[in-house]
């Protein structure tokens, strides 16, 4: 009796209504590509099908912003948070990491009896406890770093036939980086869409993120009418082109598979144009040099065409489809809370800084509040100054937008911002400004130093590279020809007291190239040691003790002019307590 009464809970379970009724999620997110960047949205050039299709039939978010820069745009999807409050502010440097206290998208989806995946690109840090298989998700393939082939990916990757890590190991792959991770994708969907539970993908591609690399047959349609960027704009088209070509497949194989009525795609991407235009970062484009759909400004910019992107939602089941607009002011942190409304999640008693959309999709705008949005740049690459008040700050209501805390635009009267009406409205500018100052007195606090663990077995030896050197301004170099002529700390916290073994390289052991130095140094704490350059040593090893607790670690390699610099990457390993 009791076994049958076991059997017949299971067969009820398994045919549960309301967890058949949840829908899958698949959130594509694409790499610098900008609002202009697709043929739906008025590019003369560029010939986008398979998204011109989804927007078709999708609700679209024609008024959405992010950050203006990757790292931080990230860290507000992921968080329903302000990207300043989530620590997680610029692109290298130590700043592109989240509070351990933030909890994530995919941790959400999880919690909540969800497949999580992630395939293509995270830089929301590349160390233990920040890795995606640190911060919820399941499956995982994806590039280290800001993008294939900066300091922390693998070395020698170059966008085809590339090393990338797989659940915490790395292998070698066949093919275009996006063609990979769109691979990745669908063999994941495949087998999750067989099982009870739902999944939820990040698809988030390095492409079209510099440097600009394709195949032939992608960029050739392009070559004699996006001549911009000495030649690079043709391939930028091409990237785009690719990337809408996997989307057709995706699209292919979700119908084929029964999975595409109760599946919620979104098609997003992480900020402005980087290569659709030619022209200062702050300016319209000239003619002949792209196309921004109108808009001033582009990547690493606070005016609209920095951070407005292209938004589609999809659900067949969900009734988000139609082809229908919704202009109203939306945000990247808004999208977790849309998410959990959508799809009817628990929420992790979480107080977001967005809201949700589920309303405006769904058709119903009455009773929408006022918003007054803030977000700022705060760093990339050639930062040169520590954040500030005000400086490279936008305010965004449905009207207005003020930049730097003194330009007023009105953006439904003048959508390509050429007009400073800061005088006309003094009302406005104070107003505006006291929202952001209330928001700056908020999150400025959380833009405190976020450590990397050592001797956690999650992940040892912990291999550090320079693009988390903890620099006041500036990116660390990326390139690694010569020794770097700076060097910088790394933020760290040691987990276990005992021996460690700390190796000093100027590349990565994979590469198997020599030290060009003559002598290394190491700090630590209070710790310091010092050794020259065994003639072909691929690294420096040095063995001391270390105690719990955070300590800065710092690297200095003197060549034969005398002239100092770091090592890009350097290995922890804990050896024993």
């Amino acid at each position: 009796m009791i076994k049958n009464f076991i059997l017949l809970y299971s067969v009820i379970a398994l045919f549960n209504p309301l967890r058949a009724s949840q829908p899958n999620v698949i959130f594509i997110l694409t790499d610098d590509q900008g609002y202009g960047d697709l043929s739906c949205h008025g590019n003369p050039i560029l010939r986008t099908p398979a998204l011109d299709r989804l927007y078709s039939e999708s609700i679209r978010l024609t008024d959405m912003h992010v950050n203006s820069f990757c790292t931080p745009t990230r860290a507000s999807i992921m968080t329903g948070h302000y990207a300043t409050r989530t620590g997680a502010y610029r692109t290298s440097s130590g700043r592109s990491l989240m509070h351990k206290d933030e909890v994530t998208m995919a941790e959400v989806f999880r919690d909540n009896g969800y497949a999580t995946g992630i395939f293509g690109k995270w830089h929301l840090g590349d160390n233990y406890p920040h890795r995606p298989q640190d911060r919820g998700f399941e499956e995982t393939l994806w590039h280290r770093c800001g993008g294939v082939g900066q300091a922390s990916d693998y070395w020698g990757n170059d966008y085809f036939d590339d090393v990338y890590e797989r659940n915490g190991k790395f292998e070698p792959f066949e093919g275009y980086c996006t063609d990979v991770f769109f691979e990745g994708a669908l063999d994941f969907i495949k087998k999750k869409g067989q099982s009870e539970d739902p999944f939820f993908v990040y698809l988030a591609t390095n492409a079209p993120h510099t440097p600009f690399r394709v195949a032939e047959e992608y960029e050739a349609p392009y070559k004699e009418v996006a001549q911009w960027r000495n030649g690079g704009a043709a391939k930028f088209y091409g990237m785009i082109a690719n990337i809408d070509e996997n989307v057709a497949r995706l699209r292919e194989k979700l119908k084929d598979w029964s999975l595409e009525d109760n599946t919620i795609l979104i098609f997003m991407t992480d900020n402005g144009t980087a290569g659709g235009v030619e022209m200062d970062t702050d300016a319209l484009p000239a003619e002949g040099m792209g196309y921004n759909a109108g808009m001033r400004g582009r990547k690493a910019s606070v005016y609209d065409g920095g951070h407005r992107v292209p938004c589609f939602f999809f659900w067949p089941e969900g009734k988000l489809t139609g082809g229908r607009d919704v202009g109203t002011l939306a945000a990247g942190y808004d999208l977790l809370p849309t998410l959990i409304d959508l799809c009817g999640l628990k929420n992790p008693n979480i107080i977001f800084d967005g809201t949700s959309l589920g309303p405006l999709l769904r058709g119903n705008s009455r009773d929408w509040k006022h918003r007054e949005l803030v977000l700022q740049y705060q760093g990339g690459n050639g930062f040169t100054y520590l954040p500030e008040p005000y400086r490279d700050s936008a305010v965004l209501t449905q009207q207005w937008r003020l930049i730097d805390g003194n330009k007023l635009f009105d953006i439904e009267k003048d959508p390509s911002q050429s007009e400073d009406v800061s005088a006309k409205y003094p009302e406005v500018v104070e107003r505006l400004r006291k929202r952001y100052e209330s928001w700056w007195e908020e999150v400025s606090p959380r833009m405190s130093p976020i450590r990397v663990h050592l001797g956690n077995p999650a992940e040892n030896p912990v291999l550090l590279t320079s693009q988390d050197w903890y620099m006041p301004v500036g990116n660390p170099p990326l390139k690694f020809d010569k020794l770097p002529k700076q060097t910088g700390p790394w933020i760290v916290e040691v987990e276990r007291a005992g021996r460690y073994r700390i190796s000093l390289c100027q590349w990565p052991l994979e590469a198997k190239r020599p030290i060009l130095a003559k002598s290394a140094r190491l700090k630590i704490g209070k710790q310091e040691k010092s050794a020259s350059v065994k003639s072909g040593a691929l690294s420096v090893d040095f063995e001391m003790k270390l105690s719990t607790g955070y300590a800065n670690l710092e690297t200095f390699f003197t060549n034969e002019s005398g002239e100092v610099g770091g090592a890009y990457y350097t290995y922890v390993e804990f050896l024993e307590e």
